[in-house]
């Protein structure tokens, strides 16, 4: 319900959902306070209350909400104290409060640490706090004496007979506003205005005309530029889609929004979306997303041979929870979406990652919406031919004419889950004459794991045995065999031998705390 007309107050009724995990009213008119009944909703993870009216404090109820990871109540007319119970939510990663009137000491805890996951710009009564927020110091509050104090009745009086007359010239004002006809809040330029819609003209200012300079990647879908939203600086990733018919894709915004409500910590956001023409006239359209400062797992797996190799490379464990977070986020699209979505270009390329080193999946969705947005038979199937997946992660079956499917995504997953622990990509030189990235893992296993397993991980092993072997080296191999059989199996050539992916995330799961078990006893 983001997006709409909506007024008077969020229902009190709201609580009864308590099997809610997302509850978006953005963008409309809602009033009044936040109910204290929301704290009822013990399941929600995503909680999206921006662009409204909504006024009075945070409640104290939504101490519950123990499960949210990301909270956007800016441009609302919020205000008092931020409340600390905040900062105790363990999964929360993304709060923004901005454009509000909150007033007093920032909190310390928790996620009010993390200044790239907290945004409270337009709140100017604000102070304290960690000095990433580079807030003004909270003033100290003294005794004072009794000609002091009749002073300060004096400003007090005079200050609020001042606020009396600002305040009815305020509401004159606002009375006026009323009358005409109101859509979308405004506020100043920043990245809450582009979670409704953002202009071609917009894109081409904060990617400096699309540069060469700004760009930092391209793949299938098109080409991706880094962007700067005018106002407040903040980073943004600017996916421009490879469209070349005119009046392609008529329900591009319909489709962006379905995918705007696809929501989950280990999948790419999509902030927003641009449908317009650009300057030769050719149709134009474009996604925003956030910007993840540690780039794309390849850069991560395959770097040059530099002094930066051995400060930048993936550790097992973090390694074990990027595989985690990619196939929780293939979890989610295949099982617990109203309508299954297939990804199609499951690679490195299209895993970001965040700065707590946290995964994101991009470009899901996109493979079905643009077969869906042409109208040309013919150029659907040379479509349809490109976006069944990049060369070495094409399931077998889609180049035998097979439809595009989970078991799919599957597949490709595998062949990344082989080439994250053995750092061997599948266009590898060596793997030709018929030999691919799974049969030469196969045919290693698991007698001599040692010999295939990225090198960079045998830097960890430090501990000797009393026999003299080294035992993190053989847990780590261990570890490093469990994972790759489950690679083996989800790249199987056959679809109907391969795992699905509730049953992939719970066995790496239980791979990496048996991992972290082990080495905290050794």
């Amino acid at each position: 319900m983001f997006d709409n007309h909506l007024i008077g107050s969020l229902p009190s009724e709201v609580g009864l959902l308590i099997n809610l995990v997302e509850l978006d009213a953005s963008g409309n008119n809602l009033s009044a306070e936040i109910p204290n009944s929301l704290g009822s909703c013990i399941m929600l993870v995503s909680l999206h209350l921006e662009g409204n009216e909504f006024q009075g404090i945070i409640p104290q109820s939504l101490k519950s909400l123990r499960s949210l990871e990301e909270i956007v109540l800016s441009s609302n007319n919020l205000s008092e104290q931020i409340p600390e119970f905040l900062g105790k939510f363990r999964f929360l990663r993304h709060l923004n409060l901005s454009y509000n009137n909150f007033e007093g000491k920032m909190p310390e805890e928790g996620i009010f640490s993390n200044a790239t996951g907290l945004s409270i710009l337009g709140n100017p009564n604000l102070c304290g706090g960690r000095s990433k927020l580079h807030l003004p110091a909270c003033p100290n509050i003294k005794p004072h004496s009794s000609r002091g104090l009749l002073a300060r009745k004096v400003v007090i009086s005079v200050a609020c007979a001042l606020a009396i007359i600002i305040g009815m010239s305020c509401f004159i004002g606002a009375r006026s506003m009323l009358k005409r006809p109101r859509s979308i809040p405004v506020i100043s330029r920043s990245y809450k205005d582009w979670k409704v819609g953002v202009s071609y003209s917009e894109l081409v200012q904060s990617t400096d005309g699309f540069s060469t300079e700004n760009l930092i990647g391209s793949g299938s879908f098109g080409s991706v530029y880094k962007g700067l939203v005018p106002g407040d600086g903040t980073l943004v990733a600017v996916k421009v889609l490879n469209l070349q018919q005119q009046g392609a894709s008529k329900s591009f915004m319909d489709e962006c929004k379905a995918l705007r409500s696809v929501r989950h910590r280990n999948l790419l956001k999509i902030i927003t979306a641009c449908s317009s023409i650009d300057n030769q006239g050719q149709d134009f359209k474009s996604l925003v997303f956030e910007y993840m400062v540690n780039g794309s797992l390849e850069m991560w797996l395959h770097l040059r041979n530099d002094e930066h190799t051995q400060s930048k490379r993936l550790s097992l464990v973090q390694r074990l929870d990027i595989a985690i977070d990619v196939a929780s986020a293939l979890d989610y699209l295949h099982h617990r979406c109203e309508t299954s979505i297939v990804h199609c270009d499951m690679k490195p390329n299209n895993v970001l990652l965040d700065e707590d080193m946290v995964a994101h999946v991009g470009d899901f969705g996109l493979a079905r919406f643009l077969l869906e947005a042409s109208n040309d038979p013919a150029q659907s199937q040379s479509i349809s031919t490109g976006l069944k997946g990049s060369i070495g992660y094409i399931p077998p079956e889609y180049g035998m004419g097979g439809q595009v499917s989970i078991l799919g995504d599957v597949y490709s997953f595998g062949i990344l889950l082989l080439e994250m622990f053995t750092r061997r990509c599948p266009t590898d030189d060596m793997f030709k004459d018929g030999m691919s990235i799974h049969q030469f893992i196969a045919m290693a296993m698991p007698d001599h794991a040692m010999d295939i397993v990225d090198p960079l991980l045998l830097v960890e092993c430090e501990v000797v045995d009393v026999d003299g072997s080294p035992i993190q080296a053989r847990r780590l191999v261990e570890c490093s065999i469990s994972v790759m059989q489950i690679g083996l199996s989800c790249s199987a050539t056959s679809p109907s031998e391969r795992m699905l992916m509730d049953v992939v995330v719970n066995k790496l799961k239980t791979i990496r705390d048996s991992y972290l078990n082990l080495r905290g006893r050794g």
